[in-house]
């Protein structure tokens, strides 16, 4: 029997050549990491897993750690904008509101608008004959965008409409992200471009290369009509959100008619989105005559994405609550924010504001509901109040400030939603709206999320919980 032998020099040499080019790729990961990766404990995580997991650690590293999103976003939009560092001049400096009014804008670079929360519709039982009459009845212009489009009874009807409303000659677009839509396999998508409906998925590749498609994610819902009105909130298209009818897994949620100048704001951000994933050349969206006439308030459409140079979403929030005063008021159905929000809300309650937060009793992603009892208890330990929403799952995204200000959109506090997600929020000077809103959080505060419970888990549990913590930026 003869046997291969296989020189010692050869295999040394192909083992030097490996080492080398894993050096190589290490380094240059650990050079682009350094530059580019402002978020520290990111920045050795990368680092660490290119050193560590020769090929693999690149890879996913060029998968999922490089923001394409920005250098597209410059060739698309030209150079970002940056914060007008101007004083602002003749605001009283006692107001809180009206500061938090100009750091906002400097923060944005978006201007503050006008408009008004014309009906808060109360999950998809409310919302979606809203939405549907409005498509049915529209005479120019349709821009849908959204998470999650199921072809369930529900969402054939929003296609169906979608359908009819393009036939009859309204400039109808409607916007899916590529991965909540169903990744490998969208069937409104298919359903709607069989109909001859323009339909976009959001950064959707199969190809890893080109874009980061399963870490960067369109989570916006707005539904802009004639540029005279929007429906924003947190409302995906889906039966799930049909109470009524008593889907097997419900969701509460809440979703809001908005009109007024700002539409154009909200139109303006689904011009954007359309534009950076089709590369078609942007339309004027001007509102009706109609669209600014009535008792509007100050207001505000905020994008947030991976696309802007600073966290957006983040330094509003936190320029929220560091105004507040009396009160801050916050539902939303995940809950794991970095942790200068959690320090934020901590000063909070020890200067003395009321801080409420309203949490799902029942989470429908597990991983999230272990990472939140770790997350909590330094707000417990400030004073801070906790609360479980009753059943079924709410996924509702509400924040007051005083009883003066909002904030409602599709944006969650978590990692994701921060940093990852595309999101779309609105912000209102409305005291009125502010007091309907915290009203409707109040409400949901059921059963109080107290210390001893937090501090009550087996260990075993805890350690489960803190582990959880862990993958918060990456589902």
């Amino acid at each position: 029997m003869e046997y291969l032998v296989v020189p010692s020099a050869w295999l040394a040499s192909r083992s030097f050549v490996a080492a080398v080019v894993h050096v190589l790729i290490a380094v240059a990961v650990t050079v682009h990491t350094l530059i580019n990766k402002r978020d520290v404990p990111a920045a050795i995580g990368w680092i660490g897993m290119a050193w560590l997991a020769p090929v693999v650690g690149a890879l996913l590293y060029l998968g999922f750690g490089i923001s394409r999103v920005k250098r597209r976003a410059r060739r698309l939009k030209g150079s970002l904008r940056n914060v007008d560092p101007h004083k602002a001049s003749g605001v009283a400096l006692a107001d809180p509101i009206e500061r938090l009014k100009i750091a906002i804008t400097k923060i944005t670079s978006q201007g503050i608008s006008t408009g008004k929360v014309a009906a808060v519709l109360a999950c998809g039982d409310e919302a979606y004959p809203r939405m549907l009459a409005a498509i049915e009845g529209a005479k120019v212009s349709i821009a849908l965008s959204t998470y999650i489009f199921r072809t369930d009874t529900l969402g054939l009807q929003f296609v169906d409409a979608l359908a009819k409303a393009h036939r009859r000659g309204v400039a109808t677009r409607v916007l899916i992200d590529g991965f909540g839509g169903g990744f490998v396999r969208s069937s409104a998508y298919r359903h709607l471009r069989r109909q001859g409906v323009p339909v976009a998925r959001f950064l959707h590749s199969t190809l890893p290369w080109q874009m980061p498609f399963l870490d960067l994610r369109l989570h916006k819902k707005s539904l802009i009509v004639d540029g005279a009105s929007a429906f924003v909130g947190g409302l995906n298209i889906g039966a799930e959100n049909l109470l009524q009818s008593q889907p097997k897994a419900p969701v509460r949620d809440l979703h809001f008619l908005v009109q007024g100048a700002v539409v154009r704001q909200i139109a303006q951000q689904f011009e954007d989105d359309w534009s950076f994933t089709t590369g078609d050349a942007q339309t004027e969206s001007n509102p009706s005559p109609d669209a600014a006439s009535g008792e509007n308030s100050a207001a505000r459409a905020i994008a947030a994405g991976p696309d802007q140079e600073v966290d957006q979403l983040v330094l509003v929030l936190l320029s929220a609550i560091n105004s507040a005063q009396q009160s801050i008021r916050i539902a939303t159905p995940y809950f794991v924010p970095e942790e200068q929000l959690v320090t934020a809300l901590q000063l909070a309650a020890l200067r003395g504001v009321d801080v409420q937060l309203v949490l799902p009793a029942a989470n429908n992603h597990r991983l999230v509901a272990w990472a939140v009892r770790t997350h909590v208890r330094p707000l417990l330990q400030s004073g801070c109040r906790l609360w479980r929403a009753p059943p079924p799952f709410d996924h509702s995204k509400l924040m007051t400030i005083d009883g003066k200000w909002s904030l409602i959109g599709s944006a969650n506090w978590d990692m994701r939603s921060l940093r990852l997600n595309f999101e779309l929020t609105l912000e209102t000077y409305d005291p009125d709206f502010a007091s309907r809103l915290s009203a409707i959080i109040d409400t949901r505060r059921t059963r109080p999320i107290t210390l001893a419970e937090i501090d009550g888990r087996w260990f075993v549990v805890k350690l489960r919980d803190a582990a959880a913590r862990l993958t918060m930026p990456y589902i």
